[in-house]
């Protein structure tokens, strides 16, 4: 599994569970997670912009929705963080076939499921100063593509983070 070598085992074994139950790759959401914790793979990583918090950068909101908070979040350990993970995605079971569509389970799940030319935010809106750095060729929108390319990024360096039997 991609970036297997930065974690524990124990780690490594729940997400290929999760990933398994939901019927999505686990080196898909080994990149997401790296890419969404700074490749820290780490429950208490923070956002110092915004409430984000952990491996997929959980927002307020949504850990209210989960039943938890981004305080409790944090002081969780990397592993037992990963019961949110699973509770995050469950929705998307048997959905999230492509790097593109993890990721946007995370950044914008109404983006799940649409081509990965479909432009996800256009310069007239707030959601684009937000993401404006993934607009690769600067012209004032983003596509799924371009938002997942620095996810693919972060899939090849796994690469060489895998650990050996």
């Amino acid at each position: 599994m991609l970036w297997s070598s930065k974690v524990s085992q124990t780690f490594v074994d729940r997400v290929e569970w999760i990933c398994d139950e939901l019927g999505m790759s686990s080196d898909y959401l080994m990149a997401c997670m790296a890419f969404e914790s700074g490749e820290s793979f780490s429950a208490a990583k923070r956002n110092p912009i915004s409430s984000a918090t952990g491996l997929i950068q959980f927002m307020a909101a949504t850990a209210r929705s989960l039943g938890t908070t981004t305080a409790a979040l944090a002081k969780m350990s990397d592993e037992d963080q990963l019961k949110y993970v699973y509770k995050y995605f469950l929705p998307f079971k048997g959905r999230l076939k492509t790097l593109e569509d993890t990721y946007m389970a995370i950044l914008l799940p109404s983006a799940v499921g649409k081509p990965n030319d479909s432009n996800i935010f256009r310069a007239s809106r707030a959601q684009y100063l937000a993401n404006k750095g993934l607009d690769k060729n600067r012209d004032g929108k983003v596509t799924k593509a371009e938002a997942a390319a620095k996810v693919w990024e972060k899939y090849e360096k796994g690469k060489r983070y895998v650990r050996e039997i």
